[in-house]
């Protein structure tokens, strides 16, 4: 079994919500894509960064709180025998966790957790609940609205995108397009399920 479907079985184990699970496939499209753009492209390198993308809240389910998430999750991952590097990158995505954000996976999961579900909401407002309907500039005009996806921290998305270094518009749209290219097991590829 390699690591990606080890990581999926995990996910599933933990994770019954198909919204949940789905918001671990969208930050996992996103994450590997951010692999092959800032970590030399390496196989090795993709499947690191998109393990720690689909794996990042797969404990969030059971373990919703703040006193819990992600330390269950993190106490599993050890048991389990995941890395260090993959447990690292998954506690600094809470802010609260004391854990800085030091290695630029650690930076892109912190910029592409919010957004992934950010995204998502705006998909599924369009008339076609599509990723293609969805563009970097309608996802800013929607971040001005507050009571829209009112549970989506705005400041994480902006400081996640300028701590990885990258134009807020452009990480927008990179992450659509990432996601795009698995809209349809995000059930957001137009089709009606």
């Amino acid at each position: 079994m390699n690591d990606r479907e080890q990581a999926w079985c995990l996910l599933t184990e933990f994770t019954q919500s198909e919204s949940l699970r789905k918001h671990g496939l969208a930050v996992e499209a996103c994450m590997r894509a951010y692999a092959r753009k800032f970590a030399s492209g390496s196989p090795e390198n993709e499947e690191l960064w998109g393990v720690v993308g689909l794996l990042h809240d797969f404990d969030y389910e059971k373990y919703p709180s703040l006193d819990d998430h992600p330390y269950k999750g993190n106490e599993i991952l050890k048991e389990r025998g995941y890395s260090d590097e993959t447990r690292r990158a998954i506690m600094s995505h809470a802010e609260y966790s004391g854990v800085t954000r030091d290695s630029q996976m650690e930076k892109a999961l912190f910029a592409c957790d919010e957004l992934a579900g950010f995204i998502t909401a705006c998909a599924l407002v369009k008339p076609g609940k599509s990723l293609a309907e969805v563009e970097a500039k309608s996802v800013r005009k929607k971040m001005k609205d507050k009571a829209f996806a009112r549970n989506v921290k705005r400041e994480d998305i902006v400081n996640g995108a300028a701590d990885l270094g990258v134009d807020l518009e452009e990480h927008i749209a990179f992450c659509i397009d990432a996601m795009k290219g698995i809209a349809d097991k995000l059930g957001l590829d137009g089709k009606l399920s």
